[in-house]
């Protein structure tokens, strides 16, 4: 039977919380927080972070397929599933697929990758949800959008969660939207949208599959399901006959948002993280239409509880400092002209060495073992030449070996934190820092290699490997 055999998510490092909007705007929005990204994330570096958390102990060679699913996709053509790949270093020979438009984006890609492997053209596909969705200033939304992604591998062997039943239905219902030039989603009417979308559309579907199976509520340990927010989700698990307390599954708005296209395999991969063998979940997801499903807990998730996902990342956390890192992070004004010539990029140099920048290939010498990065002909160690075999090196952690700050470089988040790590295993690496408290650096503290925009030029997205400091280690 076809289900899940792993999952992975990724939650950025900053948080905005309901106080420092209150003191912008001059309203009271209570307690809580959400995760928001940094200048140098968007959808595609944090699809990575949640693909990689996804196959830790999996060998990668074995995925057959990666469907990335998002609302907002850095690129308006160009796929991003292939970026996606790329950094995460899969096999060239898989299937690789954009989902878009639509909150429901990621288990319409679900939908898809389990079709796949019951045709039998491939045996596992992962699925990578992601969204940063730009919430209008001084809305609901702006209290309420969160930043994050999920992922979820797909297969028929080794598997820890089997879906034994799913229902569809499609919708031509409409109730927000963003058109080619909205910078913003739009949505209409609140009391129409959810009575006449969410509250008609989306029990029937429940109820329909439960029947279909012979259940009812009580036959369920978790229900997982999509809810704008927490007023609407709290009223719809009590239409569906859910228990508050024991059943239905915290939809983090207080610590996490509403992720988007993420949000329903994001509150997933929470449940996941706490089920026991045999527990019965209900998933669901919402947004033109419904995808629902009966999931059954196997031995098989005991093997997979090492993921960083939700309870972790939750706990790695940075509170912003202000609304302004926020409005320049997510470049939502008209900023003063910068008085660094403009950018460049080569196409050229990226296609050429693509393993080296996506994937972060380094070059281990055959003679003596020494590990190096970026190509060179010779060993800078025993000056063998041309004899190397490739080696991944975004994987490894490092010691932070010496840095420096620049306060005047043409960068978002200053100052511009350049660092030299040792790689675990052998290997120096010059990169940036990210994701850094400046007060806390020293030499020699743990990092960790994450994939990051470094910059748009000629209207091209550039991405590369930085350094940050270990995030979720064990215990915290």
């Amino acid at each position: 039977m076809a289900g899940i055999v792993s999952y992975g998510a990724y939650i950025p490092i900053y948080r905005l919380s309901q106080e420092t909007l209150s003191q912008v705007w001059g309203s009271s929005l209570g307690r809580g927080e959400r995760a928001i990204i940094n200048s140098d994330e968007d959808s595609i570096t944090m699809a990575v972070e949640a693909v990689i958390d996804c196959l830790n102990g999996i060998d990668r060679q074995s995925v057959d397929g990666l469907y990335f699913a998002s609302t907002t996709s850095p690129f308006r053509e160009k796929q991003c599933a292939s970026i996606v790949a790329a950094a995460a270093d899969l096999r060239k020979e898989i299937n690789t697929a954009d989902f878009a438009n639509s909150l429901r984006a990621g288990t319409n890609a679900i939908n898809a990758g389990i079709d796949a492997i019951k045709a039998g053209s491939a045996n596992k596909v992962i699925v990578a949800a992601s969204d940063c969705r730009l919430p209008p200033p001084n809305s609901s939304s702006e209290s309420t959008f969160g930043d994050g992604a999920a992922t979820v591998l797909l297969g028929d062997s080794d598997v820890a969660v089997n879906i034994e039943a799913s229902s569809t239905r499609t919708s031509e219902f409409v109730d927000s939207w963003r058109t080619e030039n909205d910078i913003y989603p739009r949505t209409w009417e609140d009391r129409f949208v959810f009575e006449r979308g969410y509250e008609r559309l989306f029990p029937p579907i429940i109820s329909g599959l439960l029947k279909k199976c012979g259940l009812t509520p009580k036959d369920f340990n978790k229900a997982v399901f999509y809810g704008p927010d927490a007023r609407r989700h709290r009223a719809m698990g009590r239409t569906l006959g859910f228990d508050a307390k024991t059943q239905v599954q915290d939809p983090m708005f207080g610590s996490l948002g509403n992720t988007g296209a993420a949000f329903a395999l994001m509150m997933l991969v929470a449940a996941l993280e706490k089920a026991k063998p045999g527990d019965r979940i209900l998933f669901a997801n919402y947004t033109d239409g419904v995808d629902a499903y009966v999931l059954r807990v196997t031995e098989q998730i005991e093997k997979i509880k090492d993921r960083r996902g939700i309870e972790k990342h939750l706990a790695s956390k940075m509170i912003a400092p202000n609304y302004g890192k926020y409005l320049r992070n997510r470049n939502m004004l008209e900023w003063e002209a910068s008085l660094f010539h403009e950018r460049r990029t080569a196409l050229t140099i990226i296609d050429r060495e693509s393993d080296a920048i996506y994937a972060l290939h380094g070059y281990k010498c055959r003679q003596c073992g020494g590990i190096q990065y970026p190509k060179q002909r010779v060993c800078m160690y025993c000056q063998a030449k041309d004899d190397f075999d490739d080696i991944r090196l975004s994987d490894k952690k490092g010691i932070l070996f010496t840095y420096s700050m620049d306060e005047r470089a043409a960068e978002i988040d200053l100052p511009k934190v350049l660092s030299v790590i040792n790689l675990e295993g052998g290997g120096r690496f010059y990169t940036s820092l990210t994701d850094r408290d400046t007060a806390k650096i020293k030499v020699e503290m743990p990092v960790e290699l994450t994939f990051r925009k470094l910059y748009d030029a000629l209207g091209i997205h550039n991405y590369f490997w930085k350094a940050r400091p270990v995030r979720c280690q064990e215990g915290g």
